[in-house]
């Protein structure tokens, strides 16, 4: 199954074959949750968001124009549908007082599932990192892969500037390393 092309995949599954559909998700899902995990949404959120992605690729799956660009259509769809579910939410009134805290990964279940400390330390100053470079980061790192063009469509930026701003994210990401470690940047410590 992992063989057959995009458009095999959609075609079949626009005319109801189970496996096309679980071949076409397998494929993606990676992809689809690296882009709503960028998003500040608790994780019941993150799911409707997620399934409401598959939802858009059953009504248009028949329409896809250039199925060999399935994964930048999934890219945006994602982002389109978790933007919505942002302006949903703050159009909502909540009906009671409650407390809104961050969505925050627990530090003890990361340092469980993550050996080594050189890992925890990739993982900790990941999350140091601002959020526009971290959503750069997991767009570079999809699997699968995304071309730059559709990058910069997602971070709303020129396609020539994605390689740079990701070697200048990936340069902080090292200074937040060497930081915690107690050294000085490799570099004379300039920015």
């Amino acid at each position: 199954m992992s063989e057959d092309s995009v458009a095999e995949l959609l075609v079949r599954a626009a005319e109801g074959d189970r496996r096309a559909w679980d071949a076409i998700v397998s494929r993606y899902e990676r992809l689809v949750w690296s882009v709503v995990r960028g998003f500040p949404f608790d994780d019941g959120t993150r799911h409707d968001v997620f399934q409401t992605v598959w939802l858009r690729l059953v009504e248009h799956c028949g329409r896809i124009r250039e199925p060999e660009r399935l994964a930048g259509w999934l890219a945006t769809t994602a982002r389109n549908e978790a933007i919505r579910a942002l302006q949903q939410r703050r159009r909502e009134v909540p009906s009671e007082f409650r407390f809104d805290l961050p969505d925050r990964v627990n530090p003890e279940a990361a340092d469980v599932l993550i050996e080594g400390e050189s890992e925890r330390a990739v993982f900790r100053a990941f999350a140091e990192l601002p959020e526009d470079c971290r959503h750069l980061l997991r767009l570079v790192c999809a699997d699968p892969p995304l071309d730059y063009r559709t990058i910069a469509e997602l971070v709303g930026r020129p396609v020539g500037s994605i390689g740079p701003t990701f070697g200048r994210c990936i340069k902080r990401m090292r200074q937040i390393m060497e930081r915690h470690r107690g050294l000085k940047p490799s570099n004379g410590g300039s920015r």
